[in-house]
Parts: C-alpha cells; structure tokens; sequence
C-alpha cells in the first residue's frame, strides 16, 4: 500500500502518538479473509472486500504498518469441536448445507477455500483473545463476529461461532475470570447464547434492532425500527452500566447498523456508530478487549469498521475522509511500482509503442491498444491480484488472448478449471472521445464464473449469460490506470442495464447532467430493495416515471481521472424533477 495520502487521512496528533509511543493497536488480518464467493456483495451488499479496504486505509494512515499485522493460523478442527458438534461439522463439507447458510447457491461456492476463510477468521478471533490477554490492550480481529452459528447449526451467514470457539478455547487453556459479551450488530446473538448456555462466567449483552424471542442468559435491548443516534447511544449507556466487570471482553462492534443497512431496521449514522465505539472503548479501558466487525450490507461499511479502528487506535472521533478509496490507493500504487520496468521496455514496450499511446504511431498487431502485449496483460492481471481471486474460485492455467474488430481491441482470459479450459473475461477497449476529452472506452467487458448456474437461489439477471466472478470494481480500477497510462482524460462506459450503472456509480457519473439526475432518483427509489430486485423491477417495466412505465435509456458514464465536478445544480435540478414510482408485483 502507498503511504502518500497519510497526511490527509489522520490528523498530526494521531500519528505523532503512532510515531513516539509504537503500534497502539493490534490488528488481525489474512489476505485470504475476502470470501471466495462472488455473487456475496450483488445479493446482500455485503462487501467481501471489506478487510482488505480497511487494512489498505490503516496501512495508508500509518495507524499499523505492514509488519506489525498479526496473520492468524487456521482454527482447528478441534477447537472447532469445542463449539459444534461432530456432526455438525461434518455436515458443512457439502456444498448444498453450506450454500444454504451463506444464503448462495452451491454452484458458485467453492467449498475448500470458502471454510478456509471461515477458519483463518475464527483462529484471528482465538489468536486476538490470547494478544488481548497479554498486552492488556484491545485487538481487533478484522473478520468475525459470526454470531448466529449454533452448536448444530449454521444461519445468518454464520457458519463458524468464532466468538464460541475462542470462549470454549480460553475455559479449555483454564482462563477462569468472567467474560464479557457486548453484542452491538443489528441481529441479536442467538447463535451465541445457545453455544454458551451451560459456560461458567459469562456475561452476554444485546443491543439490536430485531426480535428474534428470548434469548437464555442474555441482557437484551430490542430498539424500534429506525432508531436514531440519540436513541441508540442512550439506550448503549444503559446497557453499560449494567455491564459487570470482567477479564476478557468480545465486543461484535456490527457494521450493520447504518441507517442505509438494507438488513438493519436502525437508523445509525457513521458518526454515531464511531460513538458507540468510543463509549464501549471508554467503559472497557481497563480490560482486555477483542473486537470483530459482525454484519455490514452496504459500500459504506468498511468505513464503519475503520473508524472502529480509530476509535481503539486513537480514542478518535475524526471521519474517514470521504472521497478516499483504499482499492483505488492501492491500483494506484501498484501501477507506480510497475510503470519503471513498462516504460524501461523490461516488459517488451518500445519508443514506437508509446509513441503509438501519444497518438503519434500506428497500432502494431498483437498489442492492444497498440501498447499491451498478452504476456504484459497477464503480467497485469497477477500484479493487481485477478489472478489469485480467480484461483480461489478453482481457476489456473490461465491464457490471455487478444484480437480486434472495428470498433476496438478485445482481450480475453482463459483458465482452466473443473470443465477444461473456459472463458472468464471478454472485454472490447478503445480510444474515443467523450465530452471533447479522448478516455478509454469500454464498449465491452464480461466477467463470468463459467462453473456456476442460475438457480432459485441465484437468479440469472437481465443480459447476464453466467454469473460473475466478483471483480466489477477491480476491473473499473485497473481500467482507469491503463487510461492514465496512456495520458487519457478518463474511463467511459454506456451501462446497457440498472445493475451496471450501479455498480459504477461510486466513481462514474453519467456525461450528460439531466441523465445523472434523473438516475439519482431512480436509485433513490429503489434503494430498499436489494439490487437483484430493483434491476428486474426496471427491467419488467414495473417503475413508473410521471406515471408512465419506464425504460432504461443508454447513457454514457465517465470517471474523470482529473476527479472534475459534475454540474451539481443541473443534476439537482433533473433529480427533483423527476417523479419515479414503483408498482408491486
């Protein structure tokens, strides 16, 4: 990660105390904690991300550098077992079981290394109660908080009971002071409660915004739908003042309490989740804490999760800055590291070939936009880490093809998987001109998992011929530094369907001003639904737009390396003009 943009992201202060007095803050993390399962953010809006954006903001912000970050072992089968029944366990070795708890479908699961994850994070959780207990200060554990996980069953995207796990690893290592509990997610601690019913010394405590029943052995606060900051950090200072004291303290500091939260039912803002942090942090100051990220559905999660961390770090109440990206710091810093050797020529590129990037050569054969050879392309894909997601999903032996046709260059990946060789992305790029600007224009790209299959549980969508592959946003990046690479103003793109201009929409804006607005609205609208159900309600005609059915019209989108401003008040305007409603089924 590129350090550059520390002086921007913490204040002086922050990292004056980071420099005199060392790491404050002990830090759990894999780079295999992103879930192989690529349909996981489209379905639910969790982003499977989420670690490696927080780490990327921690490592830019120098609040840990990259050598003082704990990676934690495998759980074991037998601290596993300490938790769940041997049944139990047996039984998530099938596909169909385990696709059943993760709400996805079996086809696009890879089972191998999606319980690989599962339990690198529940021996981060076990590892992070050891560090705590030693150090006396908090750890956190960037993945966990599986909650809903009983002894003999699995829900709620919780396969694992880390927390259970840890607990009944600590009592089996004879730790016999109380432990504490604090369960801050939306949903209530079900899986916990049953797993530690019959442990010694425990105290558990709920705050949540569902009612789920009575929970054994639990201090459990239900608060109504919507509930606002004010309310919420009221009710938590009550809740903490109950609280006894203890040795150890598990806090599931859930990032699923945002307002915004599709699966929440409260109405917490980034400011009053850091609140909660620092009064949690406050009232455990002296007790060893572990703390771990629970549930989060929405692209402002991983922000939540790093305010946590700056909460513990720096008892700080300071926003993460809002227009940065960790994904994109990162993009960029790799194509800092690389572009040396690419314009050196270590990777094949010649004076003609960036004479040819200038405008000022003709496009040798073989080379896309008359710069890439596929060895470079290939090259690319492993420096950015394509090639290693696409391995975790059961892919190798990967093979780049390029070739062109009238309207541009295509490349095409292929790996070999459980069926042979298949096509995983297909991409057609040009030079063109947008706005009076020339940017690299994607006239094509198809990201698909030929091993999975549409099914009830994974529906196929409007244009889609497989599912995904999860990469969407890498791709959005990786393109952008290429149009940088070549001196290009931008990246542009015509979303043919809602889901793609959606899933843009964090870093593209549509060209034309009355076109943003009026989208803006649209997606204002469907927002309560998950995107699966709000791309077919416009795709079905069910969304009206001044009473009329509504068709999704072509427009051309654009990410401005510059980062130019929209026309703020043209876009404003267009969006309160216009009058969407949507028709139920």
């Amino acid at each position: 990660m590129s350090g550059h943009r520390a002086v921007s992201l913490v204040p002086l202060t922050h990292r004056l105390r980071r420099w005199l007095g060392g790491p404050p803050l002990t830090v759990l993390y894999h780079p295999d904690y992103r879930l192989p399962l690529t349909s996981l953010q489209f379905k639910t809006g969790m982003d499977p991300r989420r670690a490696d954006l927080v780490v990327g903001f921690l490592l830019d912000a120098h609040v840990v550098r990259s050598g003082e970050l704990v990676e934690p072992r495998r759980a074991r089968y037998l601290e596993l077992a300490r938790a769940h029944t041997q049944e139990y366990l047996e039984s998530v070795f099938d596909g169909e079981t385990l696709a059943h708890i993760l709400a996805l479908d079996a086809s696009e699961l890879p089972v191998d290394e999606t319980l690989r994850t599962l339990r690198l994070a529940c021996g981060g959780t076990l590892e992070a109660a050891r560090i705590a207990l030693d150090t006396g200060r908090p750890a956190l554990n960037l993945l966990g908080g599986f909650h809903h996980a009983g002894p003999e069953r699995g829900g709620g995207f919780s396969v694992f009971n880390d927390v259970a796990v840890a607990v009944a690893g600590l009592r089996a290592a004879r730790f016999s002071e109380r432990i504490i509990v604090l369960d801050l997610d939306a949903h209530p601690p079900d899986g916990i409660a049953e797993c530690l019913v019959e442990t010694q010394d425990v105290w558990i405590g709920s705050l949540s915004g569902a009612d789920w029943g009575t929970l054994e052995r639990t201090d459990e606060t239900v608060l109504p739908k919507g509930c606002s900051d004010p309310e919420y950090l009221g009710a938590l200072r009550g809740l903490l003042a109950r609280m006894p004291g203890g040795g150890l303290a598990f806090v599931i500091a859930g990032g699923d309490v945002l307002a915004e939260d599709p699966m929440s039912g409260l109405g917490l803002t980034l400011a009053g989740a850091r609140q909660r942090d620092l009064l949690v942090a406050t009232a455990l100051r002296t007790t060893p804490s572990v703390w771990l990220p629970g549930g989060g559905y929405t692209p402002e999660a991983w922000r939540l999760l790093a305010g946590t961390a700056l909460s513990l770090a720096f008892g700080s109440a300071e926003p993460v800055p809002e227009g940065y990206d960790p994904l994109r710091a990162r993009f960029r810093a790799i194509a800092n590291e690389v572009g040396p050797e690419v314009l050196e020529g270590d990777l094949g590129l010649t004076d003609a070939d960036l004479m040819t990037a200038l405008g000022q050569g003709r496009p040798e054969a073989g080379r896309v936009l008359g710069v890439y050879t596929a060895e470079e392309v290939e090259y690319g894909l492993y420096r950015y880490g394509v090639l290693g997601h696409l391995r975790r999903l059961g892919f190798d032996e990967f093979r780049v093809e390029l070739g062109r046709d009238a309207r541009g260059d295509r490349v095409r990946l292929f790996g070999t998987g459980r069926y042979g060789e298949q096509l995983l992305i297909d991409c057609l790029l040009a030079r063109d001109e947008v706005a009076g600007e020339n940017v690299l224009f994607v006239h094509w790209l198809s990201l698909q998992n030929p091993a999975g299959h549409f099914s009830s549980a994974h529906s196929r969508l409007p244009g889609q011929e497989a599912p995904g592959l999860g990469l969407a946003r890498e791709a959005g990046e990786l393109f952008a530094q290429v149009a940088r690479r070549l001196g290009l103003a931008g990246l542009a793109f015509t979303p043919a369907w809602f889901h793609t201009a959606h899933a843009a929409k964090t870093s593209m804006c549509f060209v034309d001003p009355a076109r943003q607005g009026e989208f803006e609205a649209l997606v204002a609208l469907l927002a309560p639904l998950p995107l699966a159900d709000a791309t077919r309600a416009v795709a079905e005609g069910r969304v009206l737009l001044d009473g009329e059915p509504y068709r999704w019209r072509p427009g051309v989108m654009v990410h401005w390396l510059d980062g130019r401003a929209v026309d703020r008040a043209r876009v404003d305007q267009a969006r309160d003009g216009a009058h969407f409603a949507l028709v139920a089924r």
